[in-house]
């Protein structure tokens, strides 16, 4: 629980509420010759027996883990049936240091669901915790019954379906734990994993695919000296970054084209990601493809969202060594051991982005803390499930102007809805960021900063949440509640 004195460290340790990628000292820093490449330059080609370049030390000394792909139970009526325990688990972040971890299925990144637009899934979930859990579906627009809401509890020993009717176009999801009171520490000790979408109209575009289409998740951590995570634990401590689970790892890949799902799964970290100056091309954003491809030097990924990227390593020599770095130092180091036939394109065309239409509706939402009784606010108000705080009517389309107020205490906040994708339309009365593009269920907000979006509200009514992603502050209470009614 955040109490006044951690408040108030966050507030001295350069005026942000957790992230510590977003401290000042941090942002103006600048990685050391060292990092840009690895502790020392890689000479040669790290082929061979899978083992990573010589000399390099802990530093890329594994191998980067691909979440398990799940086959379903069964196919039948044209459903897909999964069945996940949500239980405890061993986990390594370290070379031999196992440690305790909440897991779906018993992997610290959950095992990942690849679905298909218009076939059903169904997961049945079994809480085999000693504390309540629930799941929600992170950008999936389903029923107000199966999306996770935070005091549909789960209870040590209950399970549920979920259904998941994938009405909606391609796109990289995830789910996680959504426990009120509960989501920040379950998600940050493991409940979390990619739920693929894919659909026949992108598979049309010939984009990289197969093992050349990569789930790629980023988080931060606090590891003690034993190689366990530290939890409760205050934010800017989470020094350690973990990619698919474990610390800088390497990836083999071939000199050709990759597809690259980027999700960041940290409470509160935003990352700012480069790849050492070669081009990283953004497809998607979090609600499916773009419009166009976009060439990026730099990305930044705030908590919960997804940026597919697109890498053609046939343009650097064989042999070479990428590293994936943010500002707090290396994070993945890509390979180049081997040629491989490449018949994938990132044609000039992806998605049309139709016209948001004209809205009727016009609101205003602001998130920052109290800081005099420490809790998470929405329009000044703390989160109350028996309270709806906006109604909306069914196929309404409407303007959100969703500010953070925060400036007690100068901290960011990342604003996320529920059941439907937005547009952001623009950024502190600017054009909205080269980071705001596409279909978006999450947008990042600096101290001061404002943006407004706008979404349509199709077919589904009943209650759902809007909330601060940053998990430490709607723990506290930074969500507030939709009721969409006919």
């Amino acid at each position: 629980m955040l109490n006044r004195r951690k408040l108030l460290g966050w507030a001295t340790a350069g005026g942000v509420v957790g992230g510590a990628a977003l401290l000042p000292s941090a942002l103006t820093r600048e990685p050391s010759a060292a990092e840009h490449t690895g502790h020392a330059p890689a000479t040669g080609s790290a082929a061979g027996g899978g083992r990573p370049a010589a000399g390099l030390g802990v530093l890329f000394s594994q191998r980067l883990p691909i979440p398990q792909q799940l086959t379903p139970m069964r196919r039948g009526d044209g459903v897909d049936v999964y069945k996940i325990p949500i239980k405890a688990a061993q986990h390594a972040f370290l070379p031999g240091k196992p440690a305790p971890v909440r897991s779906f299925g018993g992997q610290f990144v959950g095992p990942t669901i690849r679905a298909k637009t218009g076939t059903p899934v169904e997961v049945t979930f079994t809480n085999q915790l000693d504390v309540p859990s629930n799941v929600h579906l992170h950008g999936g627009h389903n029923a107000q019954a199966d999306d996770g809401h935070p005091m549909d509890l789960l209870d040590p020993g209950q399970s549920r379906t979920y259904h998941y009717p994938n009405r909606q176009q391609g796109a990289t999801l995830w789910y996680h734990d959504h426990a009120h009171h509960l989501e920040a520490e379950n998600v940050y000790r493991g409940l979390h994993g990619f739920y693929i979408l894919d659909d026949e109209a992108e598979r049309g575009l010939n984009l990289p695919s197969g093992q050349y289409d990569v789930p790629i998740m980023l988080r931060d951590i606090q590891l003690d000296a034993n190689g366990a995570m530290v939890y409760p634990n205050f934010p800017p401590d989470r020094t350690t970054i973990l990619v698919n689970g474990v610390v800088n790892p390497y990836f083999q890949v071939a000199a050709r084209k990759y597809r690259f799902r980027l999700l960041n799964t940290s409470n509160e970290r935003q990352f700012r990601l480069t790849l050492g100056g070669v081009q990283m091309t953004q497809i998607a954003s979090d609600g499916g493809l773009l419009p166009a491809p976009v060439p990026r030097s730099e990305i930044l990924l705030g908590s919960a969202e997804r940026v597919d990227i697109v890498v053609d390593f046939s343009q650097v020599p064989l042999g070479s060594h990428l590293v994936l770095k943010d500002i707090s130092g290396p994070l993945l180091r890509f390979d180049v051991t081997r040629l491989a036939v490449d018949s994938s394109r990132v044609p000039a065309t992806l998605r049309p982005l139709p016209a948001p239409g004209t809205a009727t509706v016009q609101r205003e939402i602001t998130m920052r803390f109290d800081e005099t009784n420490f809790t998470g606010l929405v329009n000044e108000q703390v989160y109350d499930p028996n309270r709806v705080d906006i109604t909306v009517k069914r196929g309404a389309t409407e303007i959100w102007t969703v500010r953070n107020t925060d400036t007690v205490f100068g901290a960011p906040h990342s604003f996320h809805l529920h059941l439907e994708q937005f547009r952001v339309l623009d950024r502190n009365g600017g054009p909205p960021g080269p980071d705001d593009v596409g279909r978006k269920d999450t947008v990042f907000l600096g101290p001061g900063e404002w943006v407004r979006v706008q979404t349509t509200f199709t077919d589904y009514v009943g209650r759902y949440v809007y909330h601060c992603h940053f998990l430490d502050h709607s723990t506290l209470g930074m969500m507030a509640q939709m009721e969409i009614v006919p």
